[in-house]
């Protein structure tokens, strides 16, 4: 299981490295399923959008809210819960693998 973020496919000005360090993790997950797959291995990636984190916990909360606005539904920070609800739905469908699955409510990050 891998994270990339959704910045892997928006990625936002000033955000170069870290765009394409989360695009090469999106990249490399149907070629290493591939790779993997004779040896019975799945590889899957996850690429959040704006999620309640211990980092986005120290950010003022006008900023969260504001941020929190910009997810159209469910319109607020995803839950760390969530995720591991995504992964744990992955590990049980055998027949997930090689994709990178958006979680995100629908965000799509502006240049700035």
């Amino acid at each position: 299981m891998n994270t990339a973020s959704v910045a892997a496919f928006e990625g936002q000005i000033g955000q170069v490295a870290y765009s394409a360090s989360k695009s090469g993790v999106a990249g490399m997950t149907l070629p290493i399923a591939r790779e993997l797959a004779r040896l019975g291995i799945r590889v899957m990636t996850i690429a959040p959008g704006i999620f309640m984190t211990p980092m986005m916990e120290a950010v003022k909360e006008d900023f969260r809210a504001a941020l929190a606005a910009s997810v159209p539904f469910p319109s607020r920070l995803g839950r760390p819960e969530e995720f591991a609800s995504l992964v744990a739905y992955i590990y049980g469908n055998a027949m997930l693998n090689g994709e990178t699955i958006r979680l995100d409510g629908a965000i799509r990050m502006a240049p700035r």
